[in-house]
């Protein structure tokens, strides 16, 4: 505590010490997941050195008989990685009201828990399409798309969908994190854990069609995943991401019309 600083408020800087060190182990543990799932990332002889190969193999994610809960397992912690960085402005702002005297460091980490839970559902499901789309020969060992029509099939609903109602509803939700928070605070974890699961549905909401293009630039790509996740980011910020929702929308729907038209080619 600095000389002259009121102990209450010494008390909840320091405290919020602990939810934001778990946030940032947690989103650096993702990353690193991930980074160690990327072929390019990890020749043969890499993982091997670390003793960490078996975590790039369970997760190959085109073999056909990749095991289902490690299919989950990648895309958890891919969805982790890339989401994490979208709700830090929910999150600092149910900080904010927290460290005002509303809430816990618990209420933290029930929010947060509730947030991911809704996303480990999306994990669950986008695998049980991995491991379909797997069977029928319609990816790779990297998780990308081996047909065009399904390429471009992928990009059009990206890019329509930044257009829908639906999609501006749930942006108009995430630039305004406060207001979510207000109109439906609750004191305790377990009403914070409800909130965490609203924000990750609006997050779904905003962002589930973007994550599809993960069969178009591969599931194990690093690189598509740092594009996607600062897209998804600035997105939601309310002055940058306005007028970056349409025109991405119209480069989404652009790429699909010149890939359908290299399938027709």
């Amino acid at each position: 505590m600095s000389a002259g600083e009121h102990p209450a408020r010494a008390e909840r800087r320091w405290g919020a010490a602990p939810g934001w060190i778990g946030f940032y182990a947690l989103t650096l543990a993702a990353w690193s997941a991930a980074a160690l799932m990327d072929p390019a990332l990890n020749p043969p002889e890499g993982p091997a050195a670390l003793g960490l190969d078996w975590w790039r193999d369970l997760c190959a994610a085109g073999a056909r008989d990749a095991r289902p809960w490690a299919l989950v397992a990648m895309w958890a912690a891919m969805s982790a990685a890339m989401m994490a960085p979208t709700a830090l402005p929910a999150l600092r702002a149910f900080r904010d009201l927290t460290r005002a005297g509303a809430g816990g460091e618990r209420d933290f980490f029930a929010l947060l828990g509730g947030y991911l839970a809704v996303w480990l559902g999306f994990s669950a499901l986008a695998a049980l399409a991995q491991a379909r789309l797997s069977a029928l020969g319609a990816i790779d060992a990297e998780g990308r798309a081996t047909a065009l029509w399904l390429n471009a099939a992928l990009l059009a609903l990206a890019g329509l969908y930044q257009f829908s109602r639906l999609k501006q509803a749930c942006l108009s939700k995430c630039r305004a994190p406060l207001t979510f928070f207000m109109e439906r605070w609750r004191p305790g974890p377990l009403a914070a854990a409800r909130m965490g699961v609203e924000l990750g549905a609006v997050c779904l909401g905003c962002c589930w069609a973007l994550m599809l293009l993960a069969f178009v630039g591969g599931t194990m790509n690093i690189a598509w995943m740092a594009a996607g996740t600062a897209l998804m980011t600035l997105e939601k910020l309310p002055e940058l991401g306005r007028p970056l929702t349409r025109p991405l929308g119209f480069a989404l729907i652009g790429a699909a019309a010149a890939t359908a038209a290299g399938a027709l080619a």
